[in-house]
């Protein structure tokens, strides 16, 4: 039984982390080191602090994990020091724990029972830091390891994208008895885990290690392979049973009205972080670096701080995040947000830590360029933003205009869906008006035997949200080839977060 009174006595603490000066010279891990037994002492004692509620609403699909990681279960293992039992019950809901442990900003610590009351509670339980505490002792034990389907179904699968979406989906076939194979375009493996989130985030050594398994499961892999073109919809039909779709949502958003928006310097958001994770592989020199340059990032969510921290790495003279929204309050306003939706509060990452200036309420009214036709400064002016009837945003200058100096603008303002391909014209399947493909309960799109899941199927999302997905539609994928389906399905593509409009 859990320690009713462990948050009393127990004050909340958050993973080490490695000094600023020393962190933004390397690309590691921004975590501090620690040894095993310090770490399972320090998470044991977080453990202590879950009350195994009577609702656990952390593991709720709509206010707290989508996945349904049974929360409570793995903290009292951990709790009474059964490392072991805990890592499997941890892998019994999720596949990549440690991605998730690493990169989720955890929903589940928001909908804990223990964030209703912050100050008098000391704060949720630190779900996130356990839950990887968990699986990095599974690996360097060695419980972790491949899991080897007892039948073949005789069955094909083809797996379009290798994201945590495509990964997971392609797991779960596999251990089913499926035959699976997973095509990416890219010449290495991982999707956004693998180019877009950045290595002091997430080394690519904990993706290989997961790949590796995965590889000794049986399930194969072809890089260097864009399907619909290198692979045609037509031998893709001819050589498997069913098709997985789960290629993201890529198209990244643009601002092409904004006057100077050609000049040199100027770049999407994820030109500048491909480039630099792919230099971090060894590929060379980015040709996208924020050395020496007066940075200006536009946008103020998660791509915009992993832009911030990838800047500070590569020697930027300055840098400033700019976002046309008003400062949020950095505690939960509960008639704004309340207990358990996803409160609505300022976040800050550790690279905001390591230096830049925010600033809010602002918008770009046009870039400068000097004489070689290369972004020199960027004029911006504050704004307001309102939304009409029918929910359109409008950004209304309000203020003074200021001219703000700037050798490169990375513009992280957000995704617009699937990005158009010959894949998708050859299956005939058209995009929403949200970018993004549409399916039926069972996850199949409406061309007969392609399913779709992740960020193809729900929009830019969260890493656990597309693992979630994954799994499902791996369920839907199964019961289709044979009839039926034991696999867990712990969403539903109608499935949504709880949130406050």
């Amino acid at each position: 039984m859990a320690d009713p009174q462990g948050f009393l006595n127990v004050r909340k603490k958050e993973a080490p982390k490695r000094p600023v000066a020393e962190r933004v010279r390397d690309w590691h891990e921004v975590a501090a080191p620690q040894s095993a037994a310090e770490r399972a002492r320090e998470v044991a004692e977080q453990a202590t602090r879950c009350m195994d509620c009577g609702i656990p609403f952390c593991h709720s699909g709509s206010a707290g994990c989508p996945l349904g990681n049974l929360i409570p279960e793995w903290n009292d293992l951990v709790r009474r020091d059964r490392w072991t039992a805990a890592g499997d019950r941890l892998h019994a809901t999720n596949n990549f724990p440690e991605f998730t442990g690493r990169v989720c900003p955890a929903p589940c610590e928001a909908a804990c029972v223990l964030s209703i009351a912050e100050n008098d509670t000391g704060g949720a339980v630190t779900i996130k830091r356990i839950e990887q505490a968990i699986a990095d002792a599974a690996w360097e034990g060695g419980t972790v390891s491949a899991q080897l389907a007892t039948i073949s179904t005789g069955k094909s699968v083809a797996v379009v994208g290798s994201g945590p979406a495509g990964l997971a989906a392609a797991q779960q076939l596999t251990r089913a008895g499926h035959d699976v194979t997973v095509f990416e375009r890219d010449d290495r493996l991982g999707g956004l885990l693998r180019y877009g989130i950045p290595e002091f985030k997430l080394e690519k050594a904990v993706v290989e290690r997961r790949l590796g398994q995965m590889r000794a499961e049986g399930t194969h892999f072809v890089t260097d392979c864009e399907v619909g073109v290198d692979v045609t919809v037509e031998q893709l039909r001819a050589q498997f049973d069913a098709v997985v779709v789960a290629v993201g949502a890529l198209r990244a958003r643009d601002n092409a009205t904004v006057q100077g928006r050609e000049l040199a310097g100027i770049h999407l958001a994820m030109e500048h972080l491909v480039l630099s994770n792919k230099e971090c592989e060894g590929d060379g020199a980015t040709t996208v670096t924020a050395r020496g340059k007066h940075v200006v990032i536009i946008g103020g969510g998660d791509t915009g701080a992993d832009c911030l921290g990838t800047a500070h790495r590569q020697g930027a003279l300055s840098v400033t995040q700019l976002d046309y929204h008003p400062e949020l309050p950095t505690a939960r306003d509960d008639e704004r947000s309340p207990w358990p939706s996803w409160p609505m509060v300022l976040r800050t990452s550790p690279a905001h830590a390591e230096g830049g200036v925010r600033r809010y309420e602002v918008a770009v009214q046009r870039f400068l360029g000097d004489e070689d036709g290369h972004v020199r400064s960027m004029v911006l002016a504050e704004v307001t933003v309102t939304r009409d009837a029918d929910g359109r945003r409008h950004v209304t200058p309000v203020g003074e205009e200021v001219e703000l100096p700037c050798d490169m603008a990375l513009l992280a303002i957000g995704f617009e869906g699937v990005e158009y391909s010959r894949l998708l014209d050859d299956l005939e399947l058209t995009l929403t008006g949200r970018g993004t493909l549409s399916c039926g309960p069972d996850w199949q799109t409406s061309a007969p035997g392609v399913f779709v899941c992740g960020d193809a199927h729900r929009g830019a999302s969260l890493v656990v949200w597309a693992i979630a997905e994954g799994r499902a539609a791996a369920h839907g994928v199964d019961a289709f080839l044979t009839g039926h389906s034991d696999l867990p399905s712990p969403v539903h593509p109608t499935a949504l977060p709880l949130e406050v409009l």
